[in-house]
């Protein structure tokens, strides 16, 4: 007897143990608005679910660190609003009873077979804390999986019916809509089936009762609940009170969260001297390649006379980077949801940083690079002169669009002193000379703009025999593949407008396939590589 007590006091310590162990996090404590995940398991009587039986709830059956992704997943989702969500019971008791939920995570799931989950649209406001039910069991175990169908189940609680999907005849596709696209900006909508799509969230799309009945979902969360958007962190227009941005041992960060689908964040960089300015701007995530953010960033440069620089919102990734070369002065970055190619700004809310690093242009031993040019003939001439006290390593001559944001146009022989092309766009274009040295140091030429040649017809022209690089010169951005003779993809890619070289080294000596796309022209070519 005293053996049986023994264990059944041990059984007993561990489970207090582990229930006190558990994460106690919020994501908000200042709102009163309360979203509970539950994992401790819960004993359930007297609910819309019961009809007169009692339900043991057991807990969730996972670690600590997988409490803390789904908390992470579910509190991104969201962070827009000014509502708390919590893995601690107390928390949740002390919200007001019309303003909170409790979701329970539990692997009792046999009383409601064939779902993963299961809420009540609407509940979160009945003050009778009906609870919604979350089944890992049937979700695998998966942080992501149970982290979506929490997000969703608590999405009804707050009065949201479910997404669907339809053709463009309006024939219903899929009850839910399970979205589009593959990778880090594949998308779905959050109440519809978002498990196995990177970037999920809220939606104004339509519902079950017709593709013509659109529920806008940001509008029913923060209207029919007592609560409503998170205060906005920064101000919107550069001209007007920019956030500053200090810059520290040429280091700099700041965080800040995209509240709306209209909601801008600018903020103001001083860079002091002529410098290199490298940002990473990223949305909250979980893990690599921004997996579980629910922000496509677009990040706008502005000059201190409010024009803009560049936009940065590469298609394929939802951070933004910026690496540049800028004069000393005052600029502006404008940080904006974005959408893309899957899905629109709608629901691209949520958390991010930026951070990077201004670097000032290294005093090198190269002590003079000039550049001189003209254009005649159809011809854009360049020439220089560089004088170094140590040998050149590289050359390189940078070409750009606004006089800021410059790019590689050709690598040269460190024994050349002139270039010569025929350029297919027809606006200024400004060039530099990039000068590297044996000892690694990097020097910029004065940057010289050339004006526009008269207009060409031709929109591609492609070195046709090549020994390592294929050389293409293009009036518009493209995208290209290359193929050997046995029809086998060799390169694909893209590249903007401008002169562009494709680095073909490891291939082997033959015949291939070049094929140049853009929006107005095909362009196909035989190569050869000697």
């Amino acid at each position: 007897m005293k053996k049986i007590l023994s264990v059944i006091l041990t059984l007993l310590l561990l489970v207090s143990f582990k229930t006190y162990s558990l994460p106690k996090l919020s994501s908000f404590p200042s709102a009163k608005a309360t979203i509970f995940l539950d994992f401790d398991g819960q004993t359930v009587s007297g609910t819309s679910w019961n009809g007169g039986a009692t339900f043991y709830c057991t807990p969730a059956g996972l670690t600590d660190a997988q409490i803390t992704e789904i908390f992470d997943r579910v509190s991104e989702d969201y962070r827009p609003f000014n509502i708390n969500i919590t893995t601690d019971s107390t928390v949740f008791l002390a919200a007001p009873l019309t303003q909170r939920t409790r979701i329970i995570i539990t692997p009792t799931s046999g009383w409601y077979p064939g779902v993963g989950g299961v809420a009540y649209t609407g509940s979160f406001i009945w003050g009778d804390d009906t609870p919604a039910f979350v089944f890992p069991d049937r979700l695998g175990y998966s942080t992501k999986l149970i982290a979506e169908c929490c997000t969703h189940e608590s999405g009804h609680t707050v009065g949201l019916s479910h997404q669907s999907k339809y053709s463009g005849t309006c024939s219903l596709i899929s009850t839910y809509n399970d979205g589009a696209g593959i990778g880090e900006t594949s998308w779905a909508p959050v109440m519809g089936n978002s498990y196995y799509r990177n970037l999920s969230g809220w939606n104004n799309g339509p519902t079950p009762s017709g593709c013509t009945a659109d529920q806008d979902n940001l509008s029913i969360i923060t209207s029919r609940n007592g609560f409503t958007y998170r205060p906005d962190d920064y101000s919107d227009d550069p001209k007007k009170n920019p956030a500053p941005i200090s810059i520290t041992n040429t280091n700099f960060s700041v965080d800040g969260i995209i509240t709306t689908n209209t909601d801008k964040d600018a903020f103001k960089i001083n860079l002091p001297q002529n410098g290199i300015l490298q940002v990473d701007a990223t949305p909250y995530s979980v893990g690599p390649d921004n997996e579980g953010a629910d922000l496509d960033m677009q990040v706008t440069l502005l000059n201190s006379n409010m024009d803009t620089v560049k936009v940065y919102n590469p298609t394929d990734k939802l951070n933004a980077t910026i690496d540049t070369t800028l004069m000393a002065g005052d600029y502006y970055m404008v940080v904006n949801g974005s959408g893309n190619a899957n899905t629109s700004n709608y629901g691209s809310l949520g958390s991010y940083r930026i951070a990077g690093t201004f670097s000032q242009l290294s005093v090198t031993p190269i002590s003079q690079v000039l550049l001189s040019g003209e254009s005649d003939k159809g011809k854009h001439n360049l020439s220089w002169s560089i004088i170094s006290d140590e040998p050149i390593k590289n050359l390189s001559i940078e070409s750009s669009f606004n006089g800021s944001i410059f790019t590689t146009l050709t690598q040269l022989s460190v024994l050349d002193k002139n270039f010569s092309y025929t350029p297919l766009l027809s606006e200024n274009i400004f060039y530099r000379l990039k000068v590297t040295s044996v000892t690694g140091q990097v020097s910029y030429s004065n940057v010289i703009p050339l004006k526009p040649i008269e207009e060409r017809s031709k929109a591609f022209t492609i070195t046709s025999i090549v020994n390592s690089e294929i050389t293409i010169n293009a009036s518009q951005n493209y995208k290209y593949q290359l193929a050997d003779m046995s029809g086998r993809i060799v390169k694909t890619g893209s590249a903007d407008a401008g002169l562009n070289n494709i680095n073909i080294n490891n291939s082997p000596n033959g015949i291939y396939i070049m094929q140049i796309i853009c929006n107005s022209q095909r362009t196909t070519q035989r190569i050869v590589k000697l």
